[in-house]
C-alpha cells in the first residue's frame, strides 16, 4: 500500500513524498481513512509507530477542505500533548506535512516567555499544539478560547495521567464545543484512561498496533549485572567503544541524570541531561546537539524523554532499570526504527532484579546476560532500609503489575515517520 491509495489530497501528498515517505505504517493505513470519514478514534499506539502522521495528515486534509474566508483565522484544531519536546515535534510534523496547504499552526508550552506565543495567537492560526498547563494559563488570561474547535486530539494520554494532568485535561474538555471530532491516543489503556476516553469520544472506532508487551525484534537487548556503585564505571567502559557514536541513557531520577552527566564530563565524554528541572532552551539545545551528533550522550528521565525522536539512534542504555515494566519497552523503542540496527543495554543491580523479572514476564522472553565485563555484580543481597522496602531508588512505588494492553490488530515493524 502507498500513501497515494489513501485518498490524500495532492498538496499533502506532495509534502509527504518530499519528506521521503511513500508507504504508510499500519496505524497510518488504518487510521487515516477512518479519520477522513469523520469518525472519532481511539488509538493504542506507542511512540515510533508513526501515530503523529496518522492524525496530522487527516487533520490537515479536513481543515483544508473547509478553509475560512475570514481575515483572522480561528483555532479550528487543538492537539494536546504532555511534554514540551513532543509538542515541538508534533508542531514540526504539522508544518512539514501542511507546507503546501496554506494552513497555519503554532506550538505553546510552559517554561519560556509567553510573549512570542501570544503574538502568534494574536495573528490567528488554524491549528494549536499545546501542553495542558500553558494552554489553561493563556486561556485564563484571555489570549485564546476553544469555541471554534472542530478537531481535537489528545496524544499520550497515559503519560498525561502519570504527570498529574488529568484535572487540567478535564478543564480543557469542559471548554470545548460538544460538536467536534475527537482523536484519542495512548500507549497503554489502564482503567483510568479507558474512562477518560469514554468521556471524550462518541461511538469511536478503535485502532491498535504494536502492543506495549511486544518489543521490536530487531533490537539487540543485553543485561549487565553490576553493583550500583559501579554503574558509572561500567558506562564509561562501554563508551570507550568508538562504534557507539551516540547513546541515549535513561535514569529514574533528575538528580541521577545530573550525576551521570557530571561523571561523563569528568571523563571527557560530551554529555547533557534533559529533565523537568532544566530550562526549556537548555533542553532544546541538548536535544539539538544530540541529534546533530555534536554531543555523544543524552541522559534523560522517562517523563522528559517521551517525545524524543532521533533518526538512526543505535544505542539506548538503561542506567537504571525502570520500576515499571512497560516503561522499559518505551525506552528501548527509541532505537531499532525503520529497520535500522538497535542495541538496548540495561544495567541491573541486585535490588533491580525484581524489575528485570517483571520486564521479562511482560515481553515473554529472557534478555541475554553479558557475563564478561570488568565490573561484575559482587553484592547479590544488599540490605534494604525500611524506606527502600517496596520502592525503587527514586522513592517511587515498586513494580506495578503491567496494565492490560489493547488487543493486537496489526503486527508492525515501525518506521521512523512521526
Amino acid at each position: 500500500m502507498q500513501f497515494r491509495s489513501l485518498a490524500i489530497i495532492e498538496p499533502i501528498l506532495k509534502a509527504i513524498e518530499e519528506e521521503g515517505y511513500h508507504t504508510p505504517t499500519p496505524i497510518q493505513a488504518e487510521a487515516i481513512p477512518l479519520i477522513l470519514d469523520g469518525n472519532d478514534l481511539l488509538g493504542c499506539a506507542q511512540t515510533g509507530t508513526g501515530k503523529t502522521a496518522a492524525f496530522a495528515i487527516p487533520v490537515l486534509q479536513l481543515l483544508d477542505s473547509e478553509k475560512s474566508n475570514e481575515k483572522k483565522r480561528k483555532i479550528r484544531s487543538l492537539i494536546v500533548t504532555p511534554t514540551r519536546e513532543l509538542a515541538i515535534q508534533i508542531g514540526e510534523s504539522f508544518k512539514a506535512y501542511g507546507r503546501h496547504t496554506g494552513l497555519t499552526s503554532t506550538v505553546i508550552f510552559g517554561g519560556v516567555n509567553q510573549n512570542p506565543q501570544t503574538a502568534s495567537l494574536q495573528k490567528g492560526i488554524d491549528i494549536l499544539i499545546a501542553t495542558p498547563g500553558r494552554l489553561l494559563d493563556l486561556m485564563n488570561q484571555g489570549h485564546l478560547h476553544l469555541r471554534n474547535i472542530e478537531l481535537f486530539v489528545l496524544d499520550e494520554a497515559d503519560r498525561m495521567l502519570d504527570m498529574g494532568f488529568i484535572h487540567d485535561i478535564r478543564k480543557i474538555l469542559s471548554e470545548l464545543p460538544k460538536k467536534k471530532q475527537s482523536l484519542f491516543f495512548s500507549a497503554t489503556m489502564p482503567p483510568e484512561i479507558t474512562r477518560l476516553a469514554a468521556s471524550i469520544l462518541h461511538n469511536p472506532v478503535e485502532v491498535s498496533v504494536t502492543p506495549v508487551s511486544s518489543t521490536v525484534e530487531i533490537i539487540n537487548q543485553q543485561i549487565f549485572f553490576v553493583d550500583k556503585g559501579n554503574k558509572n564505571n561500567l558506562l564509561v567502559h562501554l563508551l570507550k567503544n568508538q562504534d557507539i557514536k551516540t547513546a541515549l541513557v535513561f535514569t529514574r531520577t533528575k538528580h541521577g541524570a545530573d550525576k551521570v552527566v557530571k561523571y561523563l564530563l569528568k571523563h571527557n565524554i560530551t554529555a547533557a541531561a534533559i529533565h523537568g528541572n532544566k530550562a526549556q532552551n537548555a533542553r532544546q539545545r541538548a536535544l539539538t546537539n544530540f541529534k546533530e551528533q555534536t554531543m555523544r550522550v543524552l541522559v534523560a528521565t522517562d517523563i522528559a524523554a517521551r517525545g524524543i525522536d532521533v533518526d538512526e539512534l543505535e544505542y539506548v542504555i538503561n542506567f537504571d532499570m525502570s520500576n515499571i515494566a512497560e516503561t522499559y519497552v518505551h525506552r528501548i523503542g527509541r532505537t531499532g526504527r525503520a529497520g535500522a540496527k538497535g542495541t538496548a543495554i540495561s544495567f541491573c543491580d541486585a535490588e533491580e532484579k525484581e524489575y528485570l523479572r517483571d520486564v521479562e514476564k511482560l515481553i515473554a522472553k529472557k534478555i541475554p546476560v553479558v557475563e564478561s565485563h570488568p565490573f561484575p555484580l559482587i553484592d547479590h543481597n544488599p540490605v534494604k532500609t525500611p524506606k527502600q522496602q517496596g520502592r525503587g531508588n527514586s522513592g517511587h512505588p515498586g513494580p506495578k503489575p503491567p496494565a492490560k494492553s489493547a488487543s493486537k490488530r496489526w503486527s508492525s515493524n515501525p518506521r521512523k515517520a512521526r
